[in-house]
């Protein structure tokens, strides 16, 4: 039975503990003192007193409290007998004091109901929008949960009146290898020079810009890679209307152009293929071609519907013919927006300038922002103090597919944020309060992924019809294997669909791309790295290893029969990384390492990972610090592992310890 303690008591029916103390002796109860502990029936025994009691000499209204959260109005239900049952409209979170308000009732009796249920709580305490609802039945009350203004705005999209919709200019990312010339060819379509100001030529961060082609506008996003344009996606921000994918044309179809292919696959995004460098004497177009079509883009003239434009950034050939199609693929697409309503936007790159503070750049999506404007974008919230557009131009106003640089938050906001114009700064600041609040709570913050544990559920629920699914293994051929045998699982139910296959280590890119596509990541051979697996764990990632790939089917069909039940789980101690070798006559080969995350034990087993790939897995066969033999030694030391019968250690290796453990149910 449940003991509580008097001044616990005292607390949850919010009167003093001497007070108590004297009603208890009154029920020849005996406690010492506000520590002394009391079962249960007696707990309830107090509050019904205390129900009595106030209900005699009732001063107090319940009209009398602060009501100014929720409203209550009435209605009449068609029941036989046709009650009079009153509605009450609540927030997400109530307290039980403010619910026994809204209801006219006394909080005593809310819990005393609570401890039915086996809650103990006090009069403060808060309960979440299905117990107040739960709790208001038994009163005979109807209940509605209040609209989160400040969330509602952020999150949902306003339907527009089609005849408030006019043409916008397409937004286009531009995708592919490092090295394959993005950059470039953006210069040579800007007529600017953005190469020669980034380190090692590469692209250091996110920018817009703002081309006219015969009259029409065209916005390009030039972005580090697929990462960012998928961390857009996974925060729920779809800014790309159009992908450029950019390959060498001396270079070929390389790991990071598939994986281009396959994130700008997943998101829905029409692809136009530009071959890059034909001015090169190895420059072999139909190569490339041959190479995407194996991808799935297959070129219009060879009966596909993907547009391939030749193209030299450093000669300036082609990027007319690039731009007619980006123009083409637009048209087809018939992109509108509203531009006469409050704006709302996707935060493509902020920043903080010692002078002028946190900046932002932003791309418009609907609406028009105006210098003066209210704004919030996640936490951060202010008024525009002045808009710049891609020249570096001041701007009064901006509309639908304009990316501007804005003046004016309080503070830096976060790429992928959700921009939006309110009435006032007064009013961005109370919604931004409201994110905050809610980022506190990690269950609003990250929605639960898909799982193969959760699978089946989801199925009875009609909440799943695919079962998305990246594989990564350690040679290109597992691949194709695993493929072949998954995309044979595929039931009237579910369908089975490969969103990525690559070869080498679970990467943090290839986990963005589960979350933004809701799926579930296949190990076979390799395993995900440390950042790769803390940002799994965040984004709630169901990364699953396997080294035969018949338990990868077995898994995967158990999983869609709701016969998946996993009864041991994988905990990983620790990591070493191997920096010396040591050859010992009668033992072999002895490692000298060093521990840098978790611990290694002695009873651990051992999985030696070479760049990302699994190559042995077996037991310790000794654990040394200098000459002792030890248990464990934790991250920062160094140790000497020997391993079982394997001496194919190298130096850089890295050696996972791990065990296994019973699921608890």
């Amino acid at each position: 039975m449940t003991k509580l303690r008097v001044y616990e008591l005292a607390k949850q029916l919010g009167i003093s503990s001497k007070k108590l103390i004297t009603i208890l002796e009154d029920l020849d109860v005996t406690v010492k003192n506000h520590m002394s502990t009391i079962d249960e029936d007696t707990a309830k025994l107090v509050i019904e007193l205390i129900e009595e009691e106030s209900g005699k000499g009732k001063k107090k209204s319940a009209q009398s409290y602060d009501t100014k959260k929720s409203e209550i109005t009435s209605t009449k239900t068609e029941d036989n007998n046709k009650n009079e049952r009153k509605v009450i409209t609540i927030p997400r979170k109530i307290s039980v004091k403010d619910l026994g308000v809204l209801m006219g009732i006394e909080p005593v009796k809310i819990i005393k109901k609570l401890m039915d249920y086996g809650l103990m709580v006090n009069i403060n305490a808060e309960i979440d929008f299905e117990s107040a609802k739960k709790l208001a039945s038994e009163f005979e009350f109807d209940v509605t949960e209040e609209k989160e203004d400040g969330q509602d705005l952020l999150i949902k999209e306003e339907s527009d009146d089609p005849k408030d919709l006019k043409p916008r200019p397409p937004v286009v990312t531009v995708m592919g290898h490092v090295d394959h010339g993005k950059t470039s060819l953006l210069d040579a379509i800007r007529q600017t020079s953005v190469t020669k100001q980034e380190a090692g030529g590469i692209t250091q961060h996110i920018g817009a810009s703002e081309v006219e082609v015969n009259g029409k506008k065209i916005v390009f996003l030039d972005t580090p890679g697929h990462e960012a344009f998928t961390a857009m996606r996974a925060r729920g921000a779809k800014v790309t209307d159009i992908a450029i994918l950019v390959v060498a044309a001396d270079d070929g179809v390389m790991p990071q152009t598939v994986e281009a292919v396959n994130h700008a696959k997943a998101a829905g995004v029409p692809i136009i293929v530009a071959i890059n460098k034909i001015d090169k004497p190895a420059a072999n177009p139909d190569r490339i071609k041959q190479q995407l079509a194996d991808y799935g883009l297959i070129p219009e003239e060879w009966g596909g519907d993907t547009i391939f434009v030749n193209v030299s950034a450093k000669a300036k050939t082609g990027i007319d013919q690039l731009l007619e199609m980006v123009l083409l693929v637009a048209e087809m697409s018939e992109l509108k927006a509203n531009y006469n309503c409050k704006a709302r936007g996707v935060i493509i790159e902020a920043k903080l300038d010692k002078g002028r503070g946190p900046i932002a750049t932003v791309l418009v999506q609907r609406g028009t922002l105006r210098v003066g404007d209210g704004i919030v974008a996640g936490t951060s919230y202010g008024k525009v103090r002045a808009l710049f557009n891609s020249r570096g131009k001041r701007i009064k106003a901006a509309g639908p597919s304009m990316p501007v640089e804005v003046l004016g938050l309080s503070e830096v906001p976060t790429a992928g944020d959700i921009l939006i114009a309110v009435s006032s700064e007064k009013e961005a600041k109370s919604i931004a309060e409201e994110q905050k609040n809610l980022q506190k709570e990690p269950e609003y913050n990250t929605p639960k992924k898909i799982s193969l544990n959760r699978l089946f559920e989801k199925l009875q629920k009609g909440e799943v019809k695919d079962l998305n699914l990246i594989i990564k293994a350690d040679v290109q051929g597992s691949i194709e294997a695993i493929k072949q045998a998954l995309e044979k699982c595929s039931s009237d139910q579910v369908q089975v669909k490969i969103i990525h296959g690559g070869v080498g280590t679970i990467t943090e890119s290839d986990v963005m791309l589960a979350s933004a596509s809701d799926a579930i990541i296949i190990g076979f051979n390799v395993r995900p790295d440390s950042n790769a697996k803390k940002m799994a764990e965040k984004e709630q990632i169901d990364i699953r290893t396997y080294r035969i790939i018949y338990d990868v089917l077995d898994d995967i069909q158990l999983a869609m029969k709701g016969m998946l039940e996993p009864e041991y789980e994988e905990v990983v101690m620790g990591r070493a990384e191997v920096r010396a070798l040591f050859k010992v006559p009668t033992i072999g080969v002895v490692a000298g390492c060093f521990v840098t995350e978790g611990k290694i034990t002695r009873n651990s087993q051992i999985r030696v990972i070479r760049q990302g790939i699994v190559i042995h897995e077996g037991k310790i066969a000794s654990l040394k610090r200098f000459k002792d033999d030890v248990r464990e030694v934790m991250s920062g030391y160094e140790c000497g592992i020997g391993l079982e019968k394997f001496n194919d250690i190298k130096e850089q290796d890295v050696l996972e310890a791990f065990v296994i453990k019973p699921v608890k149910s």
